[in-house]
């Protein structure tokens, strides 16, 4: 059960505005409950070479990251909702992302053409419980393109 504030307008005896708030317990319905995060940058690409930073995605390739444990993400957390950005790719073409060490999927995350200074697309994307990575993105551009890729978490699912 989650706590939320509950705001109650009303008009007084003698006409005059009257308010209220109570604290009210919601129930949620499925397997999960939605945790907000404020926003956050996760990974990004443009900074110096690590497990969240740097190199940018080469196209045509795979590249997995550890997001749990960052960001206030915990590692029971079954899924992020992330804004994600591809910004400077040098080829055209798409992103996906799925949940690290399963099948990729068809359907791409983000759409993109060449020379774009960024674009964005929201998305929640399901982890899995490996330390070492949780999610993976493939670059799908020309051999010899890359693009840099922000991901900033807004909330988690748990």
């Amino acid at each position: 059960m989650a706590s939320q504030w509950v705001l109650r307008i009303g008009l007084g005896v003698a006409g005059g505005l009257l308010l209220a708030t109570s604290s009210a317990t919601a129930a949620a319905a499925g397997p999960y409950q939605f945790f907000t995060l404020p926003p956050c940058r996760v990974v990004d690409t443009r900074n110096p070479t690590g497990p969240l930073g740097g190199p940018s995605l080469a196209g045509g390739a795979t590249r997995s990251f550890p997001i749990t444990g960052t960001c206030g993400i915990p590692s029971t957390a079954k899924a992020v909702v992330f804004n994600v950005a591809v910004v400077g790719p040098t080829g055209s073409g798409h992103m996906r992302m799925w949940p690290y060490n399963t099948t990729m999927p068809l359907v791409a995350t983000i759409n993109f053409d060449a020379g774009e200074p960024a674009i964005a697309n929201g998305a929640i994307a399901p982890l899995t419980t490996n330390p070492t990575a949780n999610i993976s993105v493939y670059l799908a551009t020309g051999a010899g393109t890359h693009a840099d890729l922000v991901l900033d978490v807004t909330g988690y699912f748990q």
